[in-house]
């Protein structure tokens, strides 16, 4: 016969896994979004001349092969090349003022760097016909740090003592060691053919294939809290402790109180199937149960919520039989989120390919006016997930397949000079976001574009000698995102990018450029409800922000006629 005392015991009562989802790891565009000018996740700072002049769109240059594949038949007959590089660094702060974590409000800092972002263009003109390819990093090209996670990855640890304290286990701390890195590289190999049909007009169709991958490793370790319930063990009176083997001897103890109860119904089986089913517990002495027994019955019926007058011994084992298998399915519940607080590992790779299909024109109805337009295709991307000895995180799963498509772009570009030594140059682009599926999973429908993503600017070059050119340019975007799409891992607000720099004449055949460029981000901002196990949700904001500076040299070199 039990002998069982369960004081307090009821007031465990695990209605959800606090833990269930213990890492939300999206296949983020802070990652694999444009690093730098351009959309969402388009790069469009594609050469040195592009930093010190933030408008290239109408570029009869070398890098024209990017910006302008039509107005390469300006360069004249011969063969041309321009290597460039860019040294990016960008850090992405977010702020949360989530209350239970620990130093609210939180901010989160991750670094963003891209030391190679290689342009290389090459251009072959002979007659009216010119011939041009080029690599660029036209999506991603870094990697980004996040030293200590961020909001969403913590906060699930952080719901932890809250949950388990709204449920009768007091717990006030939290701790754990999270890192997360990522880099991202959309590689695009490009190749034009260009036609002059006169000396005012030129046009030119090209491809460039996408090459897409998308790397993510980190971990989630040492979860731990501080739970006061000694039942579960002597080690639980409010000192710092693994989460999981608090929740593995929580599913042991929760396992045995199930056992116990389920002993207790089938020891009253005999009186029920004797006929004694409709006696009174409180009556029980009359069939064979002594004193001790019936106060004992009684006591535990009590101390699990229940209401032992009135009960007949029947009731009583149904009542045990019940209150077994709660106490089963809370050891159950035990049992998740002791395997959910384990350590986590993440080792996952996503990678795919595209083409993008061009079309470019060059029209010049004077020698100082030069006016550009170009259409880019949607690039369509598959992207499929390879996840090395099943290091997945609870995220990422071998072989799922997700959606990695670039939007069509539209450009024009105006260069203007008044004076031979003064370039004054335009630009404006057209993103067509709200044709690209970006949420990344092709079963989902989310809207997460209102509009589509705009970019312009103006530049100015100046000549001061023969040799030495000196130029700044201003550019702006507009983003045309929603709430929906804002998130600690993914974000974007307007921007306002200055660059400066110089051109310089080493030789004929040979151009030097040297850029700086830095830009500056408005800062978003995020409002909504966090759902939290066995508590109200909880409202919260979330503030983001970026700042981008960089450094950009190249070196164009013109082996024919200019």
């Amino acid at each position: 016969m039990l002998h069982f005392h369960a004081k307090h015991l009821w007031k465990l009562n695990l209605k959800s896994n606090p833990m269930r989802k213990l890492l939300t790891f999206v296949a983020s565009l802070f990652i694999t979004g444009s690093l730098l000018a351009g959309g969402l996740v388009t790069n469009n700072n594609q050469s040195a001349m592009f930093t010190r002049l933030q408008n290239r769109n109408a570029s009869t240059s070398i890098d024209a092969v990017y910006f302008n594949p039509a107005g390469l038949t300006k360069l004249g007959n011969g063969f041309f090349l321009s290597v460039n590089n860019q040294t990016i660094t960008q850090t992405q702060k977010v702020k949360s003022n989530y209350p239970y974590l620990t130093g609210t409000p939180r901010e989160y800092v991750g670094d963003v760097s891209a030391p190679i972002f290689p342009g290389v263009y090459v251009v072959y003109n002979t007659g009216k016909l010119s011939l041009s390819a080029g690599f660029n990093p036209v999506g991603g090209g870094g990697g980004a740090k996040y030293k200590t996670g961020l909001p969403s990855f913590e906060m699930i640890v952080a719901d932890i003592p809250p949950s388990l304290s709204s449920q009768g286990i007091p717990t006030t701390q939290y701790s754990a060691n999270i890192y997360f890195k990522g880099s991202s590289a959309y590689l695009g190999y490009q190749f034009n053919i260009g036609y002059k049909i006169n000396d005012m007009l030129s046009v030119a169709v090209g491809a460039r294939l996408v090459s897409a991958t998308n790397k993510y490793s980190g971990y989630l370790r040492n979860i731990s809290i501080n739970p006061t319930y000694p039942a579960f063990g002597a080690a639980y009176s409010g000192g710092m402790v693994l989460a999981s083997q608090f929740f593995t001897d929580g599913q042991t103890y929760l396992n045995g109180v199930s056992t116990q109860l389920s002993g207790t119904a089938s020891s009253l089986q005999p009186l029920v199937t004797g006929g004694a089913g409709s006696v009174l517990l409180s009556d029980g002495t009359a069939v064979g149960l002594t004193p001790t027994q019936v106060a004992t019955l009684q006591g535990t019926i009590t101390a699990l919520g229940g209401n032992p007058s009135g009960m007949t011994i029947a009731q009583s084992q149904a009542f045990f039989s019940g209150a077994s298998a709660t106490y089963g399915a809370k050891a159950g519940l035990m049992g998740e989120n002791a395997t959910a607080s384990k350590d986590v590992i993440v080792d996952a790779t996503e990678s795919g390919t595209g083409i993008t299909p061009i079309l470019s024109a060059n029209f010049s109805p004077s020698e100082n006016l030069n006016i550009a337009v170009k259409y880019e295709f949607k690039t369509e991307i598959d992207l499929k997930t390879k996840v090395p000895n099943n290091e997945g995180g609870g995220f990422f799963f071998d072989g799922k397949e997700l959606v990695g498509d670039m939007p069509a772009m539209l450009s024009f570009g105006i260069d203007y000079k008044p004076i031979k030594k003064l370039l004054l140059t335009a630009s404006f682009n057209t993103y067509f976001d709200k044709g690209v599926d970006y949420d990344g999973d092709p079963t989902l429908n989310i809207n997460e574009i209102d509009k589509n993503f705009l970019e312009y600017g103006l530049g100015v070059e100046y000549g001061l000698t023969e040799k030495l050119r000196i130029s700044a340019g201003w550019s702006h975007t507009t983003t045309g995102v929603n709430l929906n799409y804002q998130s600690d891992q993914t974000f974007s607000t307007n921007t306002n990018s200055i660059g400066a720099g110089f051109g310089y004449r080493i030789t004929p055949m040979i151009d030097l450029n040297l850029a700086y460029q830095r830009a500056f981000y408005n800062e978003g901002s995020k409002t909504y409800d966090h759902l939290l196990g066995g508590v109200a949700p909880v409202s919260l904001t979330e503030t983001y922000n970026k700042l981008t500076w960089m450094v950009a040299v190249g070196l164009d070199f013109y082996f024919g006629k200019k």
